[in-house]
């Protein structure tokens, strides 16, 4: 039993398996696995290329964030001296200033 699947094991090998299949096999897992552009480095580079992008959004809207803001410090004083007193806790002489802070 065991012999007669080896030969036709054997048979159809020699039939269907040839140098140019194996050499193009070879070359495509080469290709795929092996190679510095390969599918897994692929992904990973489209992974960090994706997470770049995103950190590149957030630092585009940090910055129009602070560029209004210094639009709105350069054209208001009224606006410079609220910032000023609601983020730094500062205070006019003769007044004094209660923090309240939300809990969590």
């Amino acid at each position: 039993m065991m012999k007669n699947f080896l030969s036709g094991a054997w048979i159809w090998s020699r039939r269907y398996i040839t140098l140019p299949l194996i050499i193009a096999v070879a070359y495509i897992v080469f290709v795929l696995f092996f190679n510095e552009n390969s599918y897994f480095k692929s992904v990973e580079y489209q992974a960090e290329i994706d997470r770049l992008e995103a950190e590149i959004k957030e630092n585009n809207d940090s910055m129009n964030y602070y560029r209004r803001l210094n639009a709105s410090l350069t054209a208001s004083s009224e606006e410079l001296e609220r910032i000023v007193r609601e983020q730094y806790h500062m205070q006019r002489p003769n007044e004094d200033v209660y923090v309240f802070e939300k809990s969590k």
